[in-house]
């Protein structure tokens, strides 16, 4: 791609004209709006969260799924708390114990991706630092800090983007798996966010989607986003993976991430680690994208991440239908976590990071 070509291609990115043509996250009439991922792909339906434990339960239930945009959906959150609070009639300290209560529920709701944490972090160091005003200023000023989180992940996608299509060459053919895209954001996506803007950069990339078992976000989400976008893409269950790399028809894997350790272990959907370890024995280099956010510097490696187990039926069972005997036992982690030497680069909206991640992860916190 020529440079006149890039200079528009980044000029568009930072205008916001890349973008998806849904909203994952609204807040709209002092309510969060959310599109209903497990409804997908047979019906776009949004629902309605009016109270703090209308959110948790979208959030355990998997409503709204995705690292970013379950971090946006918190902050939010801490919002709705605040209005519980005043419409209670909730006064001084009633009031402050009422909003971290919510808080504290919703930390509760899902284990690994450390955005929730995060985001509700930041939004209780806010409330200590306003609690004494009054009850109305308090509620104000936790949706600025909500909206002004909603607004960093939409800037962020679009620098993970930026940065992220300078690895992608001309007729890349990408394998992603689950689903890292506006449906897990709040912008563009992660690893979709990067394929977003090479497709509208003019790159004629392609790219193939794991279904992603047990829950099929590859299937239901990131190949319904790619498909309403007009970016080619062809769906393919997770056990064919490695037969593509093989034919080499795989140039490129990016994947985004829930946690990420401060030696770039990183934590993802349930057979990341496998897709990793199949790039690596084809030479095909592996990325991650995702918020410098994501990133918990506090855990030395993947081996301390506390991975989230669910449900034995969504093994079981397959929307609703049996597809395995009732009584079989399952083991059913949420995630995986591939170790970094698996990881070609990690793309944040900070820049590519690279080995040693000790390092690269390092400087980019010293910002």
């Amino acid at each position: 791609m020529n440079a006149d070509c890039l200079h528009t291609v980044n000029i568009l990115i930072m205008r916001g004209k890349i973008m998806s043509n849904f909203k994952t996250i609204e807040w709209v009439d002092n309510k969060l709006i959310l599109i209903d991922c497990t409804k997908l792909p047979t019906e776009e339906k949004y629902i309605s969260c009016q109270t703090y434990e209308d959110l948790s339960y979208a959030i355990k239930a998997l409503i709204v799924r995705g690292a970013p945009a379950i971090g946006v959906a918190a902050a939010y959150g801490a919002v709705l708390s605040a209005q519980q609070a005043i419409s209670r009639g909730l006064k001084k300290d009633d009031f402050y114990r009422f909003i971290i209560k919510g808080i504290r529920k919703l930390s509760l709701t899902r284990p690994t991706a450390v955005n929730l944490f995060w985001a509700l972090k930041r939004m209780e160091v806010k409330l200590n630092q306003i609690r004494y005003q009054n009850e109305n200023e308090i509620r104000d000023l936790l949706l600025e800090e909500a909206k002004l989180i909603h607004e960093e992940d939409i800037a962020c996608c679009k620098k993970i983007g930026y940065f992220g299509n300078q690895i992608v060459a001309e007729n890349s053919n990408i394998l992603t798996h689950c689903n890292a895209g506006a449906l897990a954001t709040a912008g563009i996506g992660t690893a979709l966010g990067v394929v977003r803007t090479a497709h509208n950069s003019g790159k004629n990339i392609h790219v193939y989607s794991d279904e992603t078992r047990p829950l099929l976000q590859g299937a239901r989400m990131t190949a319904w986003e790619l498909f309403k976008d007009n970016i080619p893409v062809t769906l393919i269950t997770d056990n064919m993976a490695g037969y593509l790399m093989k034919l080499k028809k795989i140039d490129l894997v990016i994947v985004g991430a829930d946690r990420i350790a401060a030696n770039g272990d990183t934590a993802n959907k349930i057979g990341t680690y496998s897709a990793a370890v199949l790039a690596k024995e084809h030479g095909i280099p592996f990325f991650i994208a995702a918020p410098k956010s994501t990133i918990d510097i506090s855990l030395k490696s993947g081996d301390e991440i506390n991975i989230e187990e669910r449900d034995k039926d969504e093994v079981r069972n397959l929307f609703g239908t049996r597809t395995a005997p009732s009584s079989v036992d399952t083991f059913n982690p949420a995630f995986d976590v591939t170790p970094h030497n698996y990881i070609t680069g990690i793309i944040t909206e900070k820049g590519i990071l690279r080995e040693p991640y000790e390092i690269s992860i390092k400087e980019i916190f010293k910002e």
